[in-house]
């Protein structure tokens, strides 16, 4: 399965991408600058109700695109 087909069987079952996870995650406080990759996962697949490899693309998802790891409060990026 193509990361893009992941993405897509993703939108299909939560009608969310990338950026409203993100959102989600960083609004309950689970993605922080010190937050390790099965941390998330383990709070996507509970909040979601992801699979293992669903939730690690979106963490996938989230390093394309630069948005983690978090910088620390008060640091430029």
């Amino acid at each position: 399965m193509t990361f893009e087909a992941y993405m897509n069987n993703i939108r299909a079952k939560t009608a969310k991408g990338p950026k409203e996870f993100f959102d989600e995650a960083v609004s309950a406080g689970v993605l922080r600058p010190d937050t390790k990759t099965m941390e998330f996962v383990a709070w996507l697949k509970g909040h979601a109700g992801l699979g293992h490899g669903h939730a690690m693309a979106v963490w996938e998802a989230f390093k394309r695109h630069g948005w983690v790891p978090l910088p620390e409060p008060g640091a430029k990026r």
